[in-house]
């Protein structure tokens, strides 16, 4: 919908006709699928707050919006789509149909990953919950408030899963988290991991990792069909009345696929700068494309809400007839659970490793504040490094409130390329309330650049 949005705006500033028709299969536009946690929490009271706009004002923007209607087909010689509602409403409208274009945009976002294992194909009247879109944020909380609900296993340890563990630990209930790593958010290094770990197990979250799921056990469908116990290899079963998937997405590729748009390393769809695909007249944004990695040079596949606002910008900017990119991702992210908040951006040790630096790190304990403050809570950084250059590779930042946001500060420096040495002489702001008098980031840089020295001294 901004790639919708933004195309209108230019054309109609360069005094262009432009009509937008644009397909929807599901019942809402425009939300915040990062909010779902903390509605499930209670922090966010309702679905209407996730909206940032409905329908109705998309259609009063002059967007032909096609709500309950799933695009199933793609014809690029002919150029058109096929659709079919899914609305089952009966008031004479056509129920399938084909629709002309000049210029295409896939927008199909992600899909969420399920084990191949059995019983995880079941659904909600099972027990068994996706966090995706505001229908599975209804059914889950519908589910969770029904009164049969004491025991909710999560599946997958990364940030929706360790979000949904959180929402359920504020509702009272007990929670395990089960995952096949050694350490929760597999993108941070394992010490890292290791921390958030115990911080995690600290907020009452039973965490189960280095276990590979392989199966559901469901109730008989004479007792209802629900979910019983997740069974793990090792043996290990799990009761429960309540599962959710925190596997995380894979692209949503399959129609870009099937109409011959070509797909990047990564497996999502591969665009250039100005959103553009390989296909003749078809544009891509959101989290079914592929971005170049800022550092590793690499195409991934980063599915997150600020990536795809950007890309949709873009793309329509440049659909109206404007001029507009899209740079590139550093992979900045940020969660918490609880009172544990979670940051990182750039590469990964292991990350760095495999796109060929030669790497150093760095990590420091210090205190979100200054230490003799009230409320002074533990923050711990971790820094990685080229030993060659001194760039900054990466960073990773875990701790209490206050915490979190410095990886704000890490992304830039990643952005632009600077030496841990330079990152040291920043320019921070500093007041006892909010900060040590050195931050743990120029601590950490500090670290890191007597690291890098100690390399280049060993030759």
């Amino acid at each position: 919908m901004a790639a919708a949005s933004q195309a209108l705006q230019q054309a109609a500033a360069r005094g262009r006709d432009l009509e937008v028709v644009a397909f929807e299969r599901g019942s809402a536009t425009s939300y915040s699928a990062c909010g779902i946690p903390y509605w499930v929490g209670g922090v966010v009271d309702s679905r209407e707050e996730l909206v940032a706009r409905t329908p109705e004002e998309h259609r009063r923007r002059g967007v032909d919006l096609r709500m309950g209607t799933e695009v199933v087909g793609v014809d690029l010689s002919a150029r058109t789509v096929t659709w079919r509602r899914l609305d089952g409403q009966d008031d004479g409208r056509p129920r399938e149909g084909t629709d002309g274009f000049d210029q295409l945009v896939l927008a199909t976002g992600a899909v969420p990953r399920r084990p191949a294992a059995p019983g995880f194909d079941a659904g909600p009247e099972a027990g068994v919950h996706g966090v995706q879109t505001l229908d599975d944020g209804s059914a889950l909380i519908a589910d969770l408030g029904s009164g049969g609900v004491r025991r909710v296993v999560v599946v997958g340890g990364g940030y929706i899963g360790l979000e949904v563990a959180e929402a359920c630990v504020v509702r009272g209930l007990h929670v395990t988290v089960v995952q096949r790593g050694q350490t929760p958010l597999g993108t941070v290094d394992d010490d890292m991991g290791a921390f958030i770990a115990g911080a995690v197990r600290g907020e009452g979250v039973h965490l189960v990792t280095g276990e590979e799921v392989c199966g559901l056990e469901l109730a008989p469908a004479s007792e209802g069909g629900r979910v019983r116990a997740v069974h793990c290899a090792s043996g290990l079963e799990l009761p429960c009345d309540l599962v959710v998937l925190g596997l995380g997405v894979e692209p949503s590729v399959a129609l870009a696929r099937e109409a011959g748009v070509p797909l990047g390393e990564s497996g999502a769809i591969a665009v250039d700068v100005s959103q553009r695909t390989r296909a003749d007249g078809v544009w891509a944004a959101g989290d079914c494309t592929e971005v170049r990695h800022r550092v590793s040079g690499r195409g991934v596949h980063v599915p997150l809400g600020t990536h795809a606002n950007k890309q949709g910008r873009v793309a329509g900017i440049n659909l109206g007839g404007g001029y507009a990119t899209f740079p590139g991702v550093v992979g900045t992210a940020i969660t918490k659970v609880c009172r544990v908040e979670i940051g990182r951006t750039g590469l990964s040790t292991e990350e760095a490793a495999a796109a060929g630096f030669q790497v150093v790190t760095a990590a420091v304990d210090s205190t979100t504040t200054a230490g003799y403050m009230p409320g002074a809570e533990p923050v711990r950084v971790k820094l990685i490094a080229d030993e060659r250059s001194g760039r900054l590779l990466g960073g990773q930042v875990v701790g209490r409130s206050g915490a979190g946001k410095r990886v704000d500060a890490l992304a830039i420096c990643v952005w632009n390329e600077m030496a841990v040495e330079e990152v040291l002489s920043l320019d921070l702001a500093y007041a006892p309330p909010f900060a040590p008098v050195w931050d743990p980031v120029l601590i950490a840089a500090r670290k890191a650049a007597q690291a890098v020295e100690a390399a280049c001294q060993r030759g």
